[in-house]
């Protein structure tokens, strides 16, 4: 898409891209995306736990357990593609907020059920929410970030997920004490708290209101972002789309975008005429048709039907090979981690420990996770993607299987080596993850490197939701816990070597 602007003045995403970091403005919403983000692991760490207490309370097989995993995970799936065209339509200070008041709603809600279906349908609920707020909450804070710090600030944002998932486990464990299920679901009210900061300490994307013509509402922000970083710009520009352009689709599109002159001080004009800072639009723009959110978000929705269709031929057609080393990767670590995340607390159990117990063990392996995503930045640009993702991915299911066959000749107090491979899967697996992220995104050129990675963690959430029934039902029942987390360890081991085989280094290439 080309843009006339003025060589010398900058667009509004330039200077929102090139502002000075500052802890009181970006940093604050970095801190307020990242709580949302943290919330996020604690209800999905909170299946784990769940399924203990349930089983006992309404007296489920592990299979009927495996549906308070399945239906949450099915609803993030659900909710990551739908949530998508709603937050182009509403924005993504709205979308965030509806998405953290959605999954908590229905996870409090669930402490009410009167039944285990109603409690199910809660779990599914819940999870259409969470599945929205986690890309969401990622595309409002890279929107605000420096493109200077984007990359670590993104990176750090992982490092949530560990806290979230750690704190879900010591926070379940003690209110146990004084309470049951209920209590520990209860507590998920306080995500509904945070829309109260997301209200009053984040604003509109401005990227996203000038994307729709919102360019007076842009500039008021940009203005504030502007002085509260102390940057000296003064004046910018927008890229105003022309009216009548279709795209390949037949829906309304932007072709041959005209740049108009914005100043400060006209920021906090409110006429479209104020906002171009010369009286009108240059070429054939027009006002946006103002349409209403519901017809908006349907046709976004459909949009990204047909959209996503498209994207997964030319993955295909770009390249076979890295789009089948992008899912075999993403399915496997992944499946490898939620199969520990998931039933762990309810594996300790049946081993003989007790709730709390259980739930202690498994914060401990998720919070040594902190530790690894640390590592995980320090030396993944020293070693290389390959050779980080390769061997971590190879040991963290390795530790698995130890954790299992220890686990297995333990009594109801684990042995050292249990808790060793317990925490040492912990440690490296979150290692892999952060690595994998990096690794996908720059596999593929930037046309398809949205969809690229968005396709590979959508074939990861499918897998990964079927994964509880079949482990429950059918693997763990049967064929025991070793063989189960062996079969699983092979899928990683054939992803990684599909990935030695078929994919390149991308370590210090230039972005394509």
């Amino acid at each position: 898409m080309s843009t006339a602007t003025s060589a010398s003045t900058p667009t509004a995403s330039e200077v929102v891209a090139n502002l000075p970091w500052r802890w009181r403005t970006q940093g604050a919403i970095f801190i307020i995306g990242g709580l949302g983000f943290m919330f996020d692991a604690w209800d999905v760490a909170l299946n784990g736990f769940l399924i203990p207490l349930l089983s006992d309370y309404w007296n489920l097989s592990v299979g009927q357990a495996a549906w308070i995993a399945t239906a949450n995970l099915i609803g993030m799936a659900l909710g990551a593609f739908i949530w998508g065209g709603i937050a182009d339509v509403i924005g993504r200070k709205k979308a965030f907020t509806l998405t953290l008041l959605v999954f908590s709603i229905f996870t409090v809600a669930g402490a009410f059920s009167p039944a285990f279906s109603w409690f199910i349908l809660f779990r599914f609920l819940a999870g259409f929410g969470l599945g929205g707020c986690i890309p969401v909450d990622y595309a409002l804070v890279g929107e605000f970030t420096p493109k200077k710090h984007r990359g670590r600030v993104l990176t750090a944002m992982d490092g949530w997920w560990p806290i979230g998932a750690s704190l879900c486990a010591f926070v379940s464990a003690t209110l146990l004490d004084v309470g049951d299920w209920r209590l520990i679901m209860l507590v998920m009210i306080v995500p509904a708290l945070l829309t109260v900061a997301v209200r009053f300490g984040i604003p509109e994307s401005p990227l996203y209101l000038a994307s729709v013509g919102r360019y007076a509402e842009a500039d008021a922000i940009i203005s504030r972002l502007v002085e509260r970083t102390g940057a000296e710009v003064t004046t910018w520009t927008h890229d105003v789309p022309t009216a009548g352009a279709t795209d390949a689709s037949g829906a309304s599109g932007t072709t041959a975008p005209q740049a108009t002159d914005t100043t400060a001080a006209r920021a906090t004009d409110t006429t479209a005429a104020q906002a171009t800072g010369t009286g009108d639009v240059t070429g054939a723009a027009q006002a946006p048709v103002k349409t209403s959110d519901s017809a908006g978000t349907v046709t976004s929705v459909n949009k990204q039907l047909r959209a996503a269709s498209g994207q997964l031929v030319q993955l295909w057609q770009y390249s076979a090979k890295t789009t089948l080393v992008s899912w075999s990767l993403f399915v496997s670590v992944l499946l490898v981690y939620y199969a520990a995340l998931t039933w762990l607390p309810g594996i300790l159990k049946k081993q003989g420990m007790g709730d709390q117990a259980a739930f202690m063990v498994t914060g401990s392996m998720t919070a040594v996770g902190i530790l690894g995503v640390i590592v995980s930045a320090l030396i993944v640009e020293r070693v290389g993607r390959k050779w980080v993702l390769g061997v971590t991915s190879i040991v963290s299911a390795l530790l698995l299987v130890g954790a299992a066959v220890f686990i297995e000749a333990s009594g109801s107090e684990l042995t050292f080596a249990a808790k060793a491979s317990i925490i040492g899967f912990g440690f490296v697996v979150q290692i892999a993850i952060p690595t994998l992220y990096t690794y996908v995104s720059e596999l593929y050129p930037t046309r398809l490197r949205g969809s690229g990675f968005g396709w590979a963690s959508a074939a990861s959430r499918i897998a990964t939701g079927i994964a509880p029934l079949v482990f429950g039902a059918f693997m763990w029942p049967v064929l025991g816990l070793t063989v189960t987390f062996i079969l699983t360890g092979l899928l990683v081991i054939v992803a990684v070597v599909l990935m030695g085989l078929l994919s390149r280094e991308t370590t210090g290439e230039a972005l394509d």
